[in-house]
Parts: structure tokens; sequence; C-alpha cells
């Protein structure tokens, strides 16, 4: 066995933070869409020739409840079959090959939507570029938890979300900076700029290895050892990290002889993980961020906001400067199921405090500038509390066998809860409907409270563990309230060898619903 050497620096793991750092453009490319598109619901060049004219409105124009409803939640619908498929795309294809078919999937949906001003082309092309949205956000983040070492996973997770965000940014400013054009060019230069990060990844992907757990799972076991090796600095204990996946691949292969999506539901231990998994990504849907993200220059117009494209820009620099302040502070000292409690709560009063100022104040100037201070507020504590970790708890905790089919099932869930707020939203917001604007809010305040007792009841902490780690955790059946202090034995990581290691574990054999039941009881 190899003695341990690996350098603690983040300077040693120089090619793992390239290769990661290559990948996380795929969440880039979706924030760019996400920040264009809602952008352009509210620029006259592009509703001169989708929407109508509306002149008792903030902006003198306006959009068709249904196709504000379809423009904006086709994406996350095909995001979410997408991301539904990806079990079955994985067990054939590696994360590299699935965001290159994105990007191939991102630039011919933009070739639609740029060589059309019929409706029913448009709506295809967010559908298409949905398709490949789900790919980036699933196959990315399974690349990112299977290549990166355990002590930087919570920092490349907090850089996924960064990029996320950093991409609305730029989608948004983009915006801003073709929003007054009077033709059609307002909305097709920031449409051309979709091109530019599909082109860089499909080169850059050339240049770093395939997810080596990916590959030993395939039983390419050379090609496995080859990437760890090429991922970790010269001198780190790769044979001993290649032991560890292969003995947790092989030990889940005894609960299952194939891997099939209904191993997700038919063994207990998998089921407990899947349920997690899901249930962790959906939380950013259930903090109503969609209606914010999705609709904010929108929102903000038709509240009587001054220049909502400029404050958009603010609310996005706003996200950044939280996920900033969480990567240097937070993921260093503080605890997942904490961080996404305090964050579920901040975001739930806030979005009620809007509603209530709002509902009693009116559209007014005041109304507007209290509005973008609040949903600032908003943003930060959502960027900086919720989003980085909901998609971390989704995937540290499925096993490494049925890794792929779990995730996707969960990012493919998550979608789904984005494409009902998405799709829900304009009924609530438009005018021409129910005209709620701000007061939309009502509605997240209980959800918010809702997604935080379940985090405190049933997410169990993961913070600072090995992928092994978490299997064997899982293994032993633990409730989620005696993972933070459990110590194991069965799967020790390299950097971890030469510390003093106990085991605190209850054997008895407990069926999901006792571990449930357990966690209950112990509140």
């Amino acid at each position: 066995m190899e003695t341990p050497t690996e350098p603690e620096t983040w300077k040693a793991h120089w090619r793992c933070f390239l290769a990661c750092g290559v990948v996380v453009l795929s969440p880039f490319q979706y924030g760019v869409d996400f920040g264009l598109i809602g952008g352009l619901q509210a620029m006259p060049g592009f509703l001169k020739i989708y929407g109508y004219e509306a002149p008792g409105t903030a902006i003198g124009w306006n959009i068709d409840t249904t196709r504000q409803q379809l423009i904006s939640s086709l994406m996350t619908l095909g995001a979410f079959i997408s991301s539904g498929t990806a079990g079955f795309v994985a067990a054939r294809f590696g994360r590299r090959q699935c965001l290159w078919a994105a990007c191939l999937l991102c630039m011919v949906s933009n070739i639609i939507m740029m060589a059309t001003e019929d409706i029913g082309p448009l709506y295809a092309g967010r559908f298409l570029i949905g398709l490949a949205n789900g790919y980036f956000m699933t196959f990315s983040q399974l690349y990112i938890q299977e290549s990166s070492p355990a002590k930087y996973r919570g920092w490349f997770l907090t850089i996924f979300q960064f990029f996320t965000s950093f991409g609305t940014l730029i989608g948004t400013i983009i915006d801003w900076a073709t929003a007054k054009r009077p033709d059609k060019s307002a909305f097709l230069i920031p449409l051309g700029m979709i091109y530019i990060v599909p082109l860089f990844l499909t080169v850059a992907m050339f240049f770093i290895p395939e997810s080596p757990r990916w590959l030993i799972l395939q039983n390419r076991q050379e090609e496995g050892r080859k990437s760890l090796e090429w991922l970790r600095p010269p001198g780190a204990a790769c044979e001993d990290e290649l032991k560890e996946i292969r003995a947790a691949i092989e030990r889940e292969k005894e609960l299952g002889s194939s891997i099939s999506t209904l191993d997700m539901f038919t063994n207990p231990v998998d089921r407990r993980r899947t349920f997690l998994a899901v249930c962790a990504v959906t939380l950013q849907a259930a903090s109503g961020s969609m209606f914010v993200i999705a609709y904010k220059a929108y929102f903000l117009a038709m509240a009587n906001v001054a220049d909502p494209f400029a404050m958009s820009n603010i609310l996005s620099v706003m996200g950044i400067l939280a996920i900033l302040f969480n990567s240097l502070i937070v993921v260093r000292f503080g605890r997942r199921r904490v961080i996404l409690m305090t964050g579920l709560g901040v975001c739930g009063i806030l979005q009620m405090i809007i509603a209530v100022v709002y509902d009693k104040l009116g559209r007014t100037t005041q109304t507007g500038n209290v509005l973008v201070a609040l949903t600032c507020l908003y943003m930060m504590s959502y960027n900086g509390m919720i989003s980085s970790y909901a998609w971390l708890a989704g995937g540290e905790i499925p096993s490494q066998r049925l890794r792929s089919y779990t995730f996707g099932m969960a990012a493919a869930v998550g979608f789904l809860g984005a494409w009902i707020t998405t799709f829900t939203a304009p009924y609530f917001i438009n005018p021409q409907s129910l005209n709620w604007g701000p007061k939309y809010g009502y509605i997240w305040f209980p959800s918010c409270f809702i997604a935080l007792i379940w985090v405190f009841i049933f997410l169990p902490e993961t913070k600072g563990r090995t992928l092994e780690e978490i299997d064997e955790m899982f293994e032993q059946r633990l409730p989620a309230r005696k993972f933070r202090k459990y110590v194991c034995v069965g799967y020790v990581a390299p950097e971890q060898k030469n510390e003093d290691r106990r085991a605190s574990s209850d054997n008895g054999e407990k069926n999901t619903a006792d571990i449930y039941h357990a966690e209950l009881k112990g509140l």
C-alpha cells in the first residue's frame, strides 16, 4: 500500500481545478440563457414581434400570458426530460460525451430561435435548449462530484453555483446593453452570445480526462487509473483511492446484480438515498427562486421600478457576492444542514415582507425601492445558503452504482419544480391575469418553512466526507442526526489514514420506515 503523501494545498491539485474549471462553464451557459430570456420579455424590440402594445402598462408593451408561460417554461420542461433520461444515457456514454451532445443541441436550438419571427419555432428552440441545459447541469455536476477530492468538493460546487449566477449576470448585462434598441437586434444580439460557451467547451473538453469513477464503473480499469492520476497531484495515494472506489462499487453490486431504475426503489437503502437526493435538489424550487430569477426584469418593470434592467444587474451582482462570501467563510466553517435551514427561513420571511409591502403600499416609487432592496437580500440568501448546498447534497447522497440514475432523477424533479413555477407565475404576476405582482410571495412563505422542517428532520450532514464514507454510513442505516459524529472504518480516505478512528453505528436491521420514525422520534 502506498504511503499517503498527498499535498494539502490547492495549488498541488491544479489539474483537477483546471478540469473542473472547464466543466463549470456548463452552468455558466445555463445561467446566461436564464439571464437572457428573462430580460427579452421586457424588451420593446422583442414584444413588438411576440407581444402587443399595452399603453396602460409601465413599459407600454405586454406579452400574452400563455406565450410568457411557454417561452420560459419550455426550457425547464426540456431540462426535466433530459435530466430524467440521464441514467440511461450515462450507462453507455461518458460525462464528456454527454456534455458534447449538450453543446451541439445548444447551438442547433439557437440557430432556430435566431432564424424565425414565428412563435412556433421559438417554442421549439426553447424546448431544445432546455434539453441541452438539462445535460449541462446534470453531467457537469456528476463530473465534479466524481473527480474532485472530498475536501474540495464543497468548493467546486460553490464555484458551480458561482458560475451559474455569474452567467445570469452576464445575460442580464447583455440585455441591459441592447434593451433600448427599437428593432429585433435588441434580442438577436443577446441570442448570438449563446454560441460562445458551447464552442469553447467543445474544444476544451478534448484536453481533460473522463470521470475516473465512471470509467471504473464501466470496468475500464486502466483508463480509470490514468484519469485519476491526471487529476491528482504527483505523489498522491492514487492506488489507495482506486481500491476504495472499486471496493465501494463491488459492495454495491452485491446488493444487485444489474443496474436499472427499479434499483432506486426496491432496495431500502437506495430508496432512502433517492428520496433524500430528490428532495434536496427540489429545495431550490421550494424557495420560490425561479419566480424571481426567470421573471425579475418583467416583475420589476410591472412593479414600476425605475430602470428594471439595471436593477436586474444589481440583483445578480448581490447574488454573486453572497456566493463569494459563502466560498470564503461558510464552506470552511459552516455545516450544510444549518446553512440550508437558515437560508430557507430567511428567504421565506423576505418573500412574506415583499408581498406585504406591495400589498399595503401599492405601485409607488417608494415601494419599488423597497422591493429592490428586499429582493437583493433574497438573492443573497438564496445563492449563498440554498442553491449551492441543495445541488451539493443531491449529488453527494446517491450511491456510486446508481449515481447517474439517482442524480438524474433528482435533477429532473428539480427542473419539474422549476417548470411548475415558471409556467404558473405569469398567471399571478401578469396584469392580463391575476395581477398579483410581488404579492406572489404569499405563496412561497409557507413553502420555505415546510422545506426547512424537512431538512431538520431528514437531511443528513455529509460535510467533509468522501463518497465512499457516505456509502458506508447509509449502509449502516444511520438516522440523519447521527451522520455528523459517525467515524467510518470501512472506507478510509487517503488523507485521513493517520487519524484515529472509532466506529459508532447502530447495526440493526432497520428498514427505511424505521429510520424515518427514529428521526422523528429524535426531535
